[in-house]
């Protein structure tokens, strides 16, 4: 399992959840991505994402400076999981 720290602090939406979701894709299932982001659209944008590609937000931290989302990666989208299931 590895951690990687992702800085998008000063961008604006939508480039922190399209940055967020290049930098899950690499990752393999038990490795964490710590995001760091100061755009307040991105308490939505952010766990939005998450719920589509069937990861898992395991803390948002939220102070006057920024926004820290600690994300981990699961198996894939639920969508691809109930696919291959399907006879």
């Amino acid at each position: 399992m590895t951690k990687t720290t992702l800085d998008l602090t000063g961008l604006k939406c939508p480039l922190p959840a399209l940055k967020t979701r290049k930098a899950l894709k690499p990752l393999l299932p038990g490795d964490q991505l710590e995001v760091h982001c100061t755009d307040p659209l991105s308490v939505i944008d952010i766990p939005n994402l998450i719920r589509e590609t069937g990861d898992t937000v395991e803390i948002t931290e939220r102070n006057d400076a920024r926004i820290v989302f600690l994300i981990e990666k699961t198996n894939g989208p639920i969508e691809s999981i109930n696919a291959a299931l399907r006879p």
